[in-house]
């Protein structure tokens, strides 16, 4: 079975004023004194060790200040990727608290902020390079790393499964302000990612050869620092053998998470199988999949969504039903039909991340109070474990 991981990009907030803190320094300092005490006390668990991929968590930090990252250890089985993630959002917690400060997993701050950059090298050349851009710039991704054999399998992966990380755009949307406003869009986040001259799909590959060509040539126009900002919303991992699926928002709670990991993990397998039987890559053109991108940044799961196949909006869930249907035979393989299943009724049932900021600011009114209800849904522990 394909292991899997992922990343979560986070906001550091002022828990009673929902105002985001420029405390990344802070919360990694305690972050690595507490990795070191465990690791000292023989209290490092986790799944096993896999050699040529990430071999543990982490809390890390991040381009700005006002947020940090966490990554899982990976892991073949969903249980254990929830565990993980429970797990590493709880020790950035933590980390954070012991600074007085809240983590929240939302995409966008919903208040106002002025960014702060991270001062390391690469960040500093990113903020002079793209000037407002990225002064500007403060946004939460969720990041699913998904095995791959080879970077052949991988290239033929990515040319497969670009058709439908629209709607996995749609399903994690969880960024409906911006600087202290309703922006009208489910995911702002995806818009804010357009300025970014690598981000969002590219066009069918062929080879990985095609593939690294392309981000030499990025590299080479200086565009770009180097192939770590080659942004686009699926890549092959630079430091590991994955798939790196980049469209998500950060997603509101783990078990939003999950569901997203696991239709990602399905959506590599199915297509390396189709890679694999010699099957075409859809044919559709890289501009109808930007507007199918920013038509799920815009509607989530409140309106209607492009079906590639026609290029015609149709109903979300129509379109996400499809996708699951694409995708069932893998999702049953792995054992993950029951939970991905389970999980879209609830979000169906509840909404994702945007659609739970917006009915919580309609109810009290206050911004703030969005930001309060994220810190304490990332701080919630682990059903089942004492805290």
């Amino acid at each position: 079975m394909r292991t899997l991981g992922v990343e979560e990009e986070m906001l550091l907030v002022d828990a009673r004023t929902g105002r985001p803190l420029p405390a990344a320094e802070q919360v990694l300092r305690h972050a690595a004194d507490r990795a070191q005490a465990a690791a000292t006390d023989g209290a490092v668990t986790g799944p096993p060790m896999i050699p040529g991929v990430c071999a543990h968590g982490a809390v890390e930090g991040e381009f700005r200040q006002q947020q940090i990252e966490t990554h899982t250890a990976p892991a073949a089985e969903l249980d254990d990727l929830r565990s993980e993630l429970w797990r590493w959002r709880g020790e950035a917690v933590a980390a954070a608290r012991e600074c007085g400060v809240g983590v929240a997993a939302l995409a966008t701050s919903p208040l106002p902020v002025e960014p702060a950059v991270s001062r390391s090298p690469r960040y500093l050349w990113l903020e002079d390079r793209y000037r407002l851009t990225a002064r500007e710039h403060l946004v939460g991704g969720c990041h699913v790393h998904v095995s791959v054999a080879s970077d052949e399998e991988g290239v033929g992966v990515l040319d497969r499964i670009r058709v439908w990380l629209p709607t996995i755009l749609a399903l994690s949307a969880n960024s409906p302000f911006w600087q202290g406003q309703d922006t009208g869009h489910a995911s702002y986040r995806a818009q804010v990612l357009t300025r970014l001259p690598s981000w969002g799909p590219n066009d069918r590959f062929g080879s990985a050869a095609a593939y690294h060509r392309l981000v030499r040539e990025l590299v080479r126009s200086t565009v770009i620092l180097d192939e770590g900002m080659a942004y686009f919303d699926a890549r092959l991992a630079r430091r590991y053998p994955t798939v790196e699926v980049r469209a998500a928002d950060v997603c509101a709670t783990v078990e939003d998470s999950v569901v997203v990991a696991a239709l990602c993990r399905a959506l590599v397998e199915t297509a390396a199988q189709e890679w694999a039987e010699g099957r075409e890559a859809p044919d559709v053109s890289t501009r109808l999949l930007r507007c199918a991108t920013w038509q799920a940044g815009r509607e989530g799961l409140g309106g209607q969504l492009l079906d590639w196949r026609t290029g015609l909006p149709e109903p979300c869930w129509s379109v996400l039903e499809t996708l699951l249907d694409h995708v069932g035979p893998a999702l049953e393989a792995a054992g993950d039909l029951a939970t991905v299943h389970d999980g879209l009724v609830r979000v169906r049932e509840e909404g994702n991340g945007a659609t739970r900021q917006r009915a919580l600011l309609a109810h009290t009114g206050q911004l703030a109070d969005v930001v309060t209800d994220s810190v304490r849904t990332t701080a919630a522990p682990c059903p089942g474990r004492r805290t």
